[in-house]
């Protein structure tokens, strides 16, 4: 949720905000509820302090008056609130300075790249020949059980999935690891490490709301009988952690990472990527959360890039860091990077991770703070990224590593932790 007071201060600035983020809400009738809102609301405390003093010399008649007064008043209240308060959590968080400002997606500027493409000497396959031909990718039967976008996943590539996670955990929750990616990054942040957490899967419709990730709803996979969302990524649950809590200073920066399923609809991409394991419905990921005090923030997400970055060059995948637009941003972002990893077997970058710095767009719904050392208090800002979205990584490394014969090599990173260099076929 935005700042009121800095919205009653400059309105226009929410006006520019809401045009490059390509977000319609209604500046001016938001400015307008919320001064009627605060006027009723000042009257409504003067009655209720003159029913106080009727009370205490015993004037009943003024008191029923005025009992009549505040009625119409609160009932005046909750139709205002009635409309502002869906009006001012659909506004979007103010892009940071550095965003560049475009429509969409192919307005994303390039920061940097890393890597080598590898010339293969022969055409290279992509990820869905090559998982067919190894049997370890099997979305036809996963088509007759569970309908379309849903995979079986098998043998070798099993035990990829869980390397990846291993690999991921082992250094975001090793202070000596993240010292270096600081070091090397030139990073001036703590090396505090994450805390592993097993999150809930599922979520209540008002704390997803005041994660401000509930929409777009048709995204979303909804149990009416519990009345209750499956997430669609760790952080949904991760971010409510400390919801309604006051941390104190010494607790920050407070770092979480989670390995967990995800679930999305895909609704808005009917037609794109259907073939494959890109664009399932069910994917598994590992994600990182943490809060920090909000001279912190900025400075968190570039470490969360450098970690991104770390892992993967350990995988030796060819990369690029992407700033991306107002215009292809989340509501709740201040600041979005992606990291799109190189894809022989489509000949294109693809997108594999994400990076949102939120401020405190989170945490003023969510009522999380910090209390500072002299005493006063400040929401929180909240970071969230992608370390592995284990998917999308594994197609890169199967397009990356394959052979002439159809096997793929195993990054030296993943080899001791899956027990073997090469994958080959699995029978079943």
């Amino acid at each position: 949720m935005i700042d009121l007071n800095l919205l009653r201060e400059n309105p226009d600035l929410f006006k520019r905000a809401c045009a490059s983020k390509n977000s319609s809400v209604d500046i001016d009738r938001l400015v307008f509820l919320d001064s009627e809102r605060r006027r009723v609301q000042q009257e409504l405390d003067g009655v209720n302090a003159e029913r106080k003093e009727a009370g205490k010399n015993r004037d009943v008649e003024k008191g029923r008056e005025l009992k009549d007064r505040a009625a119409v008043l609160e009932a005046e209240t909750a139709k205002i609130e009635e409309e502002f308060r869906p009006l001012v959590l659909s506004v979007p968080n103010l892009p940071s300075s550095d965003t560049p400002v475009g429509k969409d997606d192919s307005e994303n500027v390039v920061l940097r790249q890393w890597g080598t493409k590898r010339d293969f000497g022969f055409a290279p396959k992509d990820h869905m020949a090559l998982g067919e031909g190894l049997g370890i990718i099997d979305t036809e039967k996963a088509t007759e059980v569970s309908g379309t976008r849903f995979a079986y996943l098998k043998g070798d590539l099993v035990l990829m999935q869980y390397a990846l996670q291993q690999l991921a955990f082992s250094v975001v929750t090793h202070e000596g690891t993240l010292k270096t990616i600081i070091e090397r990054a030139g990073l001036s942040v703590p090396s505090t490490p994450f805390v592993p957490v097993a999150p809930p899967l599922m979520i209540r419709p008002d704390v997803f709301l005041k994660m401000a990730r509930l929409e777009p709803k048709d995204e979303r996979y909804y149990l009416p009988a519990d009345d209750l969302f499956l997430i669609g990524s760790a952080e949904h649950t991760l971010g409510p952690i400390h919801m309604g809590e006051t941390l104190k200073e010494s607790q920050l920066p407070a770092r979480y990472v989670a390995f967990t399923p995800a679930f999305r609809r895909e609704a808005g991409s009917y037609g794109k990527d259907t073939k494959g394991i890109l664009r399932l419905h069910q994917f598994d990921k590992v994600e990182m959360e943490s809060f920090t005090a909000p001279e912190a923030g900025l400075a968190e997400q570039d470490l969360f890039v450098a970690i991104q970055e770390h892992l993967m060059q350990a995988l030796g995948i060819p990369y690029q860091v992407v700033m991306t637009c107002t215009g292809d941003q989340g509501d709740p972002d201040a600041r979005h990077l992606d990291i799109e990893s190189w894809m022989p077997g489509q000949d294109k970058y693809r997108e594999t991770h994400s990076s949102d710095y939120m401020t405190d767009y989170q945490t003023r719904r969510l009522g999380t703070k910090v209390k500072r050392a002299d005493g006063s208090s400040q929401f929180v800002h909240t970071n969230d990224a992608t370390a592995f979205a284990v998917g999308r990584t594994m197609i890169a490394i199967l397009e990356n590593y394959q052979e002439a014969d159809g096997s793929i090599r195993v990054p030296e990173a993943l080899i001791p932790l899956m027990g073997k260099d090469v994958m080959h076929k699995t029978v079943s």
